[in-house]
């Protein structure tokens, strides 16, 4: 019997990075502080969230709050078991992580490697404050929880600037632009366009 949607849950955990960063003016993109506001902030001020959650439950937990540049070996592992305890519930579909751009590929890697998730684990981030005008942060993490609860999803995956990585390609390659992360020669996984998965690899056969 199929579950239905009511019971299904969306997790958000937050680590910090520029994504939760504050800056004194709504233009300035650049002198910024990471990691100010909490995970449950961002999500209370997320246009459309209910309209994309559905009828589904929201579970949100603050892991770590840095700037991704300091992430360390103990909140990888911390990070991990937070993870696998959500992955382990019978409603989680998948998980998100709200991370910094510095070290969100490590932190992809590391995860896959780990605990190798049959269900998705999806990053996303930001290269603009939330005070920022024309931030990216609010639509990547809607595209992050798409991506989460897309069926054909699996594993650990990063989402930004609309554009689906996999953990092993995932590199950043632009130090402000939006579209900063690449998946180098392979290309990407997929793209969110409108609330919409388009698959250009099925994630089934495709190296994570």
């Amino acid at each position: 019997m199929s579950q239905s949607r009511d019971s299904e849950k969306w997790v958000v955990l937050g680590t910090g990075g520029t994504i939760a960063g504050t800056a004194a003016s709504a233009l300035d993109h650049t002198g910024y502080s990471s990691a100010q506001l909490s995970v449950q902030e961002l999500i209370r001020s997320l246009p459309g969230l209910s309209e994309v959650l559905q009828d589904r439950q929201l579970e949100i937990e603050q892991v770590a709050q840095l700037d991704s540049k300091d992430m360390d070996h103990s909140t990888w592992l911390l990070l991990a078991r937070r993870c696998a305890h959500w992955l382990d519930q019978p409603g989680v579909k998948g998980v998100v992580v709200t991370h910094g751009t510095d070290t969100l590929e490590e932190t992809a890697w590391f995860l896959q490697q780990v605990l190798q998730p049959v269900k998705p684990i999806v990053l996303t981030c930001a290269m603009r404050p939330a005070t920022a005008l024309g931030g990216d942060g609010p639509q990547n993490l809607i595209d992050a929880m798409v991506v989460a609860s897309d069926p054909m999803s699996r594993g650990v995956l990063a989402v930004c600037a609309g554009v689906i990585h996999t953990a092993r390609r995932v590199q950043k390659v632009h130090p402000y632009r939006l579209d900063a992360f690449s998946s180098g020669d392979a290309g990407p996984l997929g793209w969110v366009e409108s609330q919409q998965v388009r698959w250009a690899v099925n994630p089934q056969f495709a190296e994570i």
